[in-house]
C-alpha cells in the first residue's frame, strides 16, 4: 500500500505518507526507547502523534460523507502553529520533525517541548 500510494500521489507538490499504525507497537520501542501499546483504532494512533497539529485524520465514509477527526481542533493547522504532544513520542522526535519543517516552512510558529512532561527518552535511534 505504501508503494502504491507513493505512485498514486507522485505528482503532488507535497509528500503523502501512508503508514500502517496497527504495526507501530512492534517496532516503536526499539527505535525510540519508549513502549507503544497496540492501538485499538485509528483515532488512538492519531492521539499519540508527536505533534498536536498532526493529530488529524480525514476519511470518506461508506455513504460518501467526509469524516474529520481533529482532537486538538484545527486552529493550529490554519494558524501554522506547531505544538508538542508529549503523550508517547520522546522530545527528540518532536525536535527532529520541527527542525526539518522549519527549513521547509520558515513561517511556522514552533512551540517548545514542555520540560518535565512526556517521555524522558531523548535518543532518536
Amino acid at each position: 500500500m505504501i508503494r502504491a500510494g507513493r505512485e498514486l500521489f507522485a505528482g503532488l507538490p507535497a509528500e503523502v505518507e501512508i503508514r500502517n499504525e496497527a504495526r507501530v507497537h512492534l517496532w516503536y520501542g526499539d527505535k525510540f526507547g519508549v513502549a507503544c501499546p497496540p492501538y485499538d483504532c485509528t483515532e488512538a494512533a492519531i492521539d499519540s502523534f508527536a505533534v498536536t497539529t498532526c493529530c488529524l485524520g480525514v476519511r470518506v465514509e461508506a455513504d460518501g460523507r467526509w469524516r474529520v477527526y481533529a482532537p486538538h481542533g484545527l486552529s493550529d493547522v490554519f494558524g501554522l502553529v506547531v505544538r508538542p504532544n508529549p503523550v508517547l513520542a520522546p522530545r527528540s522526535v518532536y525536535e527532529s520533525k520541527t527542525a526539518r519543517w522549519r527549513e521547509l516552512w520558515p513561517e511556522l510558529t514552533v512551540l517548545e517541548w514542555p520540560y518535565g512532561s512526556g517521555p524522558a527518552v531523548s535518543s532518536a535511534g
